[in-house]
């Protein structure tokens, strides 16, 4: 793909704005590298924002590459950048061979059909003449899983920016566009995209020794302060609407632990999913006869249902969950609680959303329709809440029931999640963490199914809800390192 001249556009005003742009990046291009020195604390944190944000060894497409030390900095499989600076290009390909720099205009791109895993947009939104059309542009660059991560400034700090350029502190800057998030949000809604997460950091952006740390690192991120930090980004993936493809096959996972008096009836009552649907059981060391009474419905229902049965070795759901998911073959994972709270007449719901694109991340939401204290005491409807707001705030996305066993994924997906566990580490013995922390981390576009929520009509639950409380507290603190204060 050779370099291409920049074509005049037919707007004037668009086209005098965007030359002006040109003119000081070819200005700058060479002393590009010493502002950056000058203000490597915030540089760094922009390089560590966007290494969260963007597994090592993805396809990455970066508009806007400049001397492409970001783009190097993420280990791309495949790296690409874009720049319309043939001074920044000619940096760039010096300073690193190994990836490949183009100079094209991003409202016009030519990329010759490839597709990326990654796109990504850092401090460039404010430098383009018609935001619009580079978004509408990036759409054949986008396969259904790609994500567009923008990162960009937030207007609030203009008079302070400008001040540093005044005093020498920031390198100068030609007039931009300043966007609030509702802005990009709504540009990136009207050319087809959702934002499936955003965030906020960077407080103080020069190092101040012991300082500079405590305030990015926790007072940024709280509450109504974030909403000062000078650091805004989102991630948003390309809406392509219901998979031209045949009907995904689907793996439906029942983790029992006595619960013997229900297993007939999930059977019996489980609709048929996809093209295919494929159960799978996980005995967990019961002290009824749950082992027995699966292994009599399984013969009694193996000549017309793909069943298979699994006897758990370690101990907790989340252990029998990671058994199931490594043996399922479904296209879909799908969790069922042997305790039929919730309704098995209600997956075709999580399958259809799932199933059509309008969501990767699928968790059932027990707390919207009206359900009786039998089914959920209050304490118990306290606690979901109370996590619901925690899981909301470190995630970045808005959950209201996290703790609803019923949660529906990709199987890809969820080997991405398996293959980046030791991020967290193994720790969540209930599973539901573990698939949340995994697909937020993945940048998954997680969405509520509302269920109506049933008492169990047999056994107790065996959740010890005072200790278990404990844990998840611990696990939410742990997390917070990992994610919201990292």
């Amino acid at each position: 793909m050779p370099d291409r001249p920049l074509p005049i556009p037919p707007n004037p005003p668009a086209y005098a704005f965007k030359e002006e742009i040109q003119k000081h990046f070819e200005a700058v291009a060479y002393s590009q590298q010493r502002w950056r020195r000058r203000n490597r604390y915030y540089y760094a944190d922009i390089e560590a924002l966007c290494r969260f944000l963007i597994p090592a060894h993805s396809r990455v497409l970066q508009i806007g590459s400049g001397n492409g030390d970001l783009l190097a900095s993420l280990e791309p499989a495949v790296g690409l950048g874009i720049d319309f600076s043939p001074s920044m290009v000619a940096l760039a390909r010096e300073q690193h061979p190994e990836l490949q720099f183009l100079c094209q205009d991003a409202e016009q791109l030519d990329l010759e059909g490839q597709t990326f895993d990654y796109i990504l947009l850092v401090g460039v939104l404010g430098h383009l003449a018609d935001i619009q059309s580079v978004l509408a542009g990036l759409r054949p660059c986008c396969h259904r899983r790609t994500r567009v991560v923008a990162v960009f400034h937030n207007y609030l700090w203009e008079p302070l920016l400008r001040l540093g350029e005044r005093l020498g502190e920031r390198m100068p800057q030609p007039a931009q566009n300043w966007l609030s998030d509702t802005d990009v949000r709504n540009l990136f809604a009207i050319n087809g995209y959702t934002v499936v997460k955003q965030g906020r950091r960077m407080l103080l952006p020069r190092r101040v020794p012991l300082v500079a740390e405590w305030i990015n690192r926790y007072a940024a991120r709280l509450p109504l302060i974030e909403h000062l930090c000078l650091t805004q980004y989102l991630v948003a993936r390309p809406d392509f609407g219901p998979q031209p493809s045949a009907l995904p096959t689907c793996s439906v996972i029942v983790p029992a632990r006595n619960e013997a008096g229900n297993i007939r009836a999930a059977v019996e009552r489980l609709p048929a999913l996809g093209s295919h649907t494929e159960l799978l059981f996980v005995e967990g060391n019961s002290q009824d006869d749950t082992w027995q009474v699966i292994g009599e419905v399984a013969r009694e229902y193996g000549d017309h249902l793909d069943m298979r049965v699994f006897k758990q070795k370690g101990k907790g759901k989340g252990d029998a969950v990671r058994l199931a998911f490594e043996q399922a073959k479904g296209d879909i994972l799908m969790i069922l609680d042997a305790d039929l709270t919730v309704p098995p007449e209600d997956l075709p719901k999580f399958y259809a959303v799932i199933a059509s694109g309008r969501g990767e991340f699928i968790n059932g939401s027990r707390l919207i329709y009206p359900r009786s204290r039998e089914a959920m005491p209050w304490l118990n409807t306290l606690a979901n809440k109370f996590f619901g707001v925690v899981f909301s705030f470190l995630l970045d996305q808005p959950l209201k029931d996290t703790l609803c066993g019923t949660k529906v994924l990709w199987r890809e997906d969820y080997e991405k999640i398996a293959a980046g566990r030791a991020y967290f580490g193994d720790f969540d013995p209930f599973g539901d963490f573990d698939l949340l922390f995994g697909a937020a981390k993945l940048n998954l576009h997680i969405v509520e199914v509302p269920i109506r929520y049933q008492p169990r009509t047999y056994g107790q639950s065996n959740i010890a809800h005072f200790r278990e409380g404990l844990v998840l507290l611990r696990m939410c603190l742990f997390a917070s390192k990992r994610i919201k204060f990292n």
